[in-house]
């Protein structure tokens, strides 16, 4: 078992003080948007008191990694453990399956773009699912809305039909997917027409700030759209998602193709040790439409708020098929059995977030406090106690 130190990420959206916290280190006024644990080569954790990137210390111990593992994924961790905590809107994005992954990286190479271009859409060839699961409320759009609900919404904001009309009228004939996609893109461009539409759901919205319900839900997320990201017309394609709210322990999913941003709030992610994300709006980075729509899934669906699993005392496990990753909250107490940490033939790495954790091989004992990680090989079986909460990843093999 090896401690780890991760790499916070200093991007504008997140809190200067939520994760400086959690990790028991002093804020120091910049934001603090996330905390990554694994080998991507954006962000490479260490260990050995920070000396060793874990991606070497893996190539160095064969064995810390199954066979099985390395066939599927080669000598590297197939995840990413983050902490993410957001005070405002990330971008619109969506993320590629494997197969559109592979042949989007594939073109770009072809096209010689570098690694770094800023106008690159696919910067590997792995897909990105991934989970958030909520430490504290959290806020997130996830996936496209009933059409004919998102219509009910701008009506009950009092937004006018006639100058909504031109670009939403598809979703009031029509149904199905296409619609959706039709309306969307038609959504990211801003003209004279959409500037309207934008200025009278915005003025609308106003009105409505202070209603109970969904009308002042959807009202105060449009205010708050337009207080980050004034004049950018996917807002409009924004409203059009569901807006969920997530308390603590529970958790999102989010699959190829599912347009999403998350909001506001502190969580845990597991995600796919990939960097492809391609944007449609709410961000100043690059966004390519065509790109972009090729991948977006536009069949309307409610979300699915996960709960975890019970599989052991103090162990839970969050329900995923992806094999790149799998994810568990531990949840050991004085009062429960000592058990076998789960994961067992696989690399895992363990986050503290409250408490301390114990973990138990033959006569060594590791314990780790709030906001401390660790590395535990595939070769490894240590048994777990103490009085925490943690998170453990896992290739989902």
């Amino acid at each position: 078992m090896q401690p780890l130190t991760g790499v916070v990420k200093h991007y504008d959206w997140g809190s200067p003080d939520v994760i400086p916290t959690l990790l028991r280190h002093p804020d120091d006024g910049t934001p603090w948007a996330e905390y990554w644990l694994g080998t991507h080569a954006a962000g490479t954790a260490t260990v050995v008191d920070g000396d060793t990137p874990l991606d070497v210390w893996l190539a160095a111990h064969p064995k810390s990694v199954s066979r099985a593992e390395r066939d599927a994924f080669g000598p590297t961790l197939p995840f990413l453990l983050k902490l993410l905590s957001a005070d405002q809107p990330l971008s619109l994005q969506a993320h590629p399956s494997r197969s559109e992954a592979q042949a989007g990286f594939d073109a770009e190479q072809a096209r010689g773009l570098a690694p770094d271009d800023p106008d690159r859409n696919f910067r590997d060839d792995w897909p990105r699912p991934e989970m958030l699961v909520a430490l504290t409320p959290f806020e997130a759009l996830n996936g496209f809305r009933d059409p004919a609900h998102t219509l009910a919404l701008f009506d009950a904001i009092g937004a006018d039909e006639e100058v909504m009309r031109p670009t939403l009228g598809p979703l009031r004939y029509r149904d199905g997917s296409a619609a959706l996609a039709e309306v969307f893109l038609d959504c990211l461009t801003l003209d004279g027409t959409r500037r309207a539409m934008l200025n009278e759901v915005l003025a609308s919205a106003v009105k409505h700030v202070d209603d109970d319900g969904e009308a002042g839900r959807f009202a105060r997320l449009a205010v708050t759209l337009d207080e980050f990201h004034p004049d950018d017309p996917s807002l409009l394609a924004a409203l059009m998602l569901n807006h969920v709210q997530l308390a603590p322990g529970q958790a999102l999913h989010l699959g190829p193709g599912v347009l999403h941003s998350y909001l506001r709030g502190t969580g845990v992610e597991i995600m796919a040790s990939s960097d492809n994300v391609l944007r449609a709006g709410l961000t100043s980075k690059h966004v390519d439409h065509a790109a972009l729509a090729a991948i977006v899934d536009f069949r309307p669906a409610a979300p699915a708020i996960l709960k975890p699993r019970r599989q052991a005392p103090g162990v839970l496990r969050y329900p995923s098929d992806d094999p790149e990753f799998a994810l568990w909250r531990l949840e050991p107490s004085p009062g429960t059995p000592s058990v076998a940490l789960p994961g067992r033939g696989r690399a895992r790495v363990v986050l503290v977030t409250d408490g301390h954790l114990l973990l138990t091989e033959g006569d060594a004992t590791t314990e780790l406090l709030q906001g401390e990680s660790a590395f535990i090989g595939a070769d490894e079986s240590p048994q777990l106690d103490g009085d925490a909460n943690a998170f453990l990843a896992a290739p989902g093999l």
